[in-house]
């Protein structure tokens, strides 16, 4: 399914069910209160405040962590350009058809990974063009050991070389772990959960007024809703709204100067 039309039936779905919680959290107030009036709010307090309290908690710990690793990956994707563009021009330095050749992988490199930024949120063709990329580095690493061994190349060539390649391979693994780094699924499940006990809860407390203010029923249903969904969009920043779209800029502009 279509990452907008899953995250749009994610909201959606959600929104609902709060809102059907803080219904029924009401009408089980008012038959709680028209048989047991002085007991029906006993107890109340100490529950509302445990449910909100981690609740707000999760909230900020998930929302905190996913705009660290929204940054980090932002970070991850200008030293991997910075690496690559100066491996990339050290390439002067060793026998020109070896040079050539390396070139024209490391375009093909990049080539591979903007299709698979571009093919986003088709996950599926996103994949198949990492996996070019993959097979292409490994064959660049390949391609440079034999440099290593050509008599030709000269040993101030490697000394430079050499760890710049390491150095732009670290940056390119790093910044894959970090793509593909999420906090475990129990998270969000226990944190939609807390969203709809608490509805139930707020529905609950809500009783005794004797006409619903629709306001207040509206508005904690939505900013929890559209928080959550923050979350959620915050951790796969190239296929949500949320995107790093500058960030990755510097790989199109990387690849024109490299013809």
């Amino acid at each position: 399914m279509d990452y907008t039309l899953l995250t749009a039936f994610f909201v959606i779905a959600l929104f609902s069910a709060m809102l059907l919680l803080l219904e029924v959290g009401r009408w089980i107030a008012v038959r709680r209160m028209a048989v047991d009036p002085e007991g029906a709010k006993a107890g109340l307090g100490a529950v509302v405040g445990v449910v909100f309290s981690l609740l707000g908690l999760l909230l900020a710990f998930t929302f905190s962590g996913a705009a660290s690793r929204f940054d980090a990956r932002k970070q991850l994707v200008v030293q991997e350009v910075n690496t690559l563009s100066k491996t990339y021009y050290l390439l002067d330095l060793i026998p020109e058809l070896i040079q050539t050749k390396l070139k024209e992988s490391f375009r093909h490199y990049l080539d591979a990974e903007l299709q698979a930024i571009k093919a986003l949120p088709d996950i599926r063709t996103a994949k198949r063009a990492y996996s070019r990329s993959s097979a292409i580095k490994l064959d660049i690493q390949n391609q440079v050991i034999a440099t290593c061994r050509n008599p030709n190349t000269q040993p101030i060539a490697l000394y430079v070389l050499l760890p710049a390649i390491n150095e732009w391979i670290a940056n390119s693994t790093n910044r894959i772990v970090a793509a593909n780094t999420h906090p475990p699924f129990m998270i969000y499940a226990v944190l939609v959960g807390l969203a709809l006990v608490s509805s139930l809860i707020a529905g609950y407390g809500m009783a005794e007024a004797k006409v619903r203010s629709w306001l207040h029923i509206i508005v904690f249903a939505a900013v929890i809703t559209v928080t959550i969904y923050v979350i959620i969009d915050l951790e796969f920043p190239r296929i949500g709204f949320i995107r790093i779209n500058a960030t990755d800029r510097l790989l199109v502009e990387l690849r024109k100067e490299m013809g």
